[in-house]
């Protein structure tokens, strides 16, 4: 089980690696709408909007919306576009079991 302090760091890597162009772009890769994806993520339609128009959004939030593209085996690196993964079906299956799923917008 990893430590505490490994878990922070790789929701921070996942935080730097996932922007706002990812999101649209990884949306555009699945055919889903903002709306199908607030469902699937679990995260209000209107953080997904501000993220996308590069506002301010919770990192929970963020990290809501990468887990679930990376649980559909998308992967994201800064300055490309999402790719699939080989045998990557992401940390988070299912962001809602997250302990801080809580306090997603």
């Amino acid at each position: 089980m990893a430590s505490q302090a490994m878990k922070i760091t790789l929701e921070r890597i996942a935080l730097f690696q996932f922007t706002p162009a990812h999101c649209a772009q990884a949306r555009a890769m699945l055919g889903w709408s903002v709306e199908e994806l607030a469902l699937e993520a679990g995260v209000s339609l209107d953080a997904i909007q501000r993220f996308e128009a590069k506002r301010d959004v919770l990192d929970v939030t963020r990290l809501a919306l990468a887990y679930r593209f990376e649980s559909e085996g998308l992967v994201f690196f800064p300055g490309f576009a999402p790719g699939r993964g080989m045998n990557v079906k992401g940390t988070t299956p299912n962001p809602v079991g997250r302990a801080d799923f809580a306090m997603v917008e």
